[in-house]
């Protein structure tokens, strides 16, 4: 997973996989998502990425597998 942040258009991108984009969906006037041939989705745009996103603040963490 990639995270770009285009601080020229205050958008960011999210590449969840690298493969082709077939279809692009509005989710709401600023969320964009694509999803390649099969329906799965590839990557997210977020426009005005700083106050919809809370960019400024990213981070990731990994959480431990919880046995139920």
């Amino acid at each position: 997973m990639k995270v770009k942040y285009f601080a020229d258009t205050d958008t960011a991108l999210i590449e969840f996989t690298g493969r082709e984009i077939a279809e692009t969906r509005e989710i709401s006037e600023n969320i964009y998502v694509d999803f390649d041939e099969n329906g799965n989705m590839v990557s997210m745009t977020v426009e005005h990425a700083k106050a919809n996103a809370g960019l400024w603040e990213f981070s990731y963490q990994e959480m431990p597998l919880v046995a139920a």
